[in-house]
């Protein structure tokens, strides 16, 4: 049998190497795709990546491939490690030259061995169809057993190929939990309506969740939440979108943010609001909860359940009602007025504000008074040490639309060019 010879008869693999080096990487690739042509090959770099989230147990891929070494760590350390994770995918470390001691150690934790001549052979084939076949077995069991069964229970809810790790959040009408997804292969957020399907609400929650799914779809921008899966299950909705270990910017404001920091996180919004304007959304709800942080510095806007979308001609909230969190709302979406991108603009301002600040604009005993405020009381002042940046903050927060900035693009320029200021005066933090 050669490798090429196999690929007919058996569906494709999909596998997750850890590896630092580029030119192994694309060689491991391409051993793989003579044995599997439709063959998947993730790759993780463990230098620039970090470690595997130790909720994380690869039940997406059918074998996880380790380099024997790379840059300050080594392919037998991780795997003793992620081994004693029960549940994970098969383990194969990758040695550069055969080493009977370093195959046995694998053994004993249950990991095979490919050597660099094996790789060359037929040996990597039957070792990876040996794998597959492993974890076939393994996720048979999983998906059919009580534990396995429970493990896909979110609330009152199973959802099938999700396994529950746990729950994030609890909100007013949905639980978010963190989860593992078999078809995704990774860690993500698992939003699901607590009310049933079956019974009358004011914002249906399938409604909402399918508003949110054909937004990030159709924008397909990095500065909207990645969403992955859709449907109804017990007759509750839900939801599956990217995971932020990191968690949002609420989180991230607990310690306090240099002048810098707050200037380029309020940069950042002004541009995945000129994303999600510029594809026809109104986000409706922006605050610093629905602003996610990534590993690799970048930002993602969330929760687009109470937006209004031009394109998809769909209003989930009904006429003359209030949605929103009112801290963070424009004074016509207070009032229940007409609204355009203006509004989301306003509440960038007041994002602004806190940031550099601490604290909201303006505060009140009770929603209605702090609705109030943000049409009646003037202007907040910022500290004097940021007197450049009052004039950016009064053009987002005008309480009038038309004295704001014209657009998303104009308010990020704007910030940009109060930002590159700050940095040249050599006011950096």
């Amino acid at each position: 049998m050669t490798l090429a010879g196999s690929a007919c008869c058996n569906p494709a693999v999909r596998l997750l190497l850890i590896e630092e080096d580029a030119r192994r990487c694309a060689h491991i690739h391409e051993r793989l795709v003579s044995w599997r042509p439709h063959a998947e090959l993730i790759v993780h770099r463990p230098v620039a990546q970090g470690a595997l989230a130790r909720e994380f147990l690869a039940q997406g891929f059918d074998a996880v491939l380790l380099a024997d070494e790379w840059p300050g760590g080594r392919g037998l350390a991780w795997a003793r490690e992620l081994a004693a994770r029960a549940g994970f995918a098969p383990l194969v470390l990758l040695c550069r030259n055969k080493d009977a001691s370093l195959a046995r150690e694998a053994g004993a934790i249950g990991a095979f061995t490919v050597s660099s001549e094996d790789l060359e052979r037929e040996a990597f084939a039957h070792v990876l169809a040996a794998a597959e076949r492993r974890q076939a077995h393994a996720r048979a069991i999983w998906r059919t057993s009580r534990a396995g069964r429970e493990t896909q229970r979110f609330g009152d809810a199973f959802i099938r190929g999700y396994r529950c790790i746990r729950r994030l959040a609890a909100g007013a009408t949905s639980d978010l939990y963190v989860a593992e997804s078999e078809r995704a292969g990774a860690l993500v957020a698992l939003k699901v309506a607590r009310d049933r399907q079956d019974e009358p609400q004011p914002v249906d929650a399938f409604r909402r969740f399918l508003q949110e799914y054909e937004i990030a779809q159709r924008i397909a921008d990095p500065a909207v939440v990645r969403v992955h899966d859709l449907g109804v299950s017990d007759e509750h909705a839900w939801l599956v979108m990217e995971y932020f270990a990191l968690g949002d910017l609420r989180r991230r404001m607990r310690s306090p943010l240099s002048p810098r920091q707050a200037l380029q996180f309020a940069v950042a919004i002004a541009a995945a609001l000129a994303a999600v304007h510029g594809a026809g959304v109104l986000h409706r709800d922006l605050k610093p909860g629905n602003v996610m942080l990534r590993e690799n510095g970048s930002i993602a806007l969330i929760d687009f359940g109470l937006s209004k979308d031009a394109a998809l001609a769909l209003d989930v909230t009904d006429s003359g009602m209030i949605f929103g969190t009112p801290h963070y709302m424009s004074p016509e979406q207070g009032h229940a007025e007409p609204l355009d991108a203006r509004s989301d603009l306003y509440s960038l301002g007041v994002i602004l504000f806190e940031m550099l600040t601490g604290g909201k604009p303006y505060r009140a005993e009770n929603p209605m008074a702090i609705v109030y405020k943000h049409r009646k009381e003037p202007l907040p002042q910022l500290p004097t040490q940021f007197a450049t940046v009052q004039p950016i903050l009064e053009r987002l927060m005008a309480k009038l639309p038309a004295e704001r900035f014209a657009d998303a693009r104009q308010a990020g320029a704007a910030l940009e060019e109060t930002l590159g200021g700050w940095l040249a005066r050599g006011q950096e933090s």
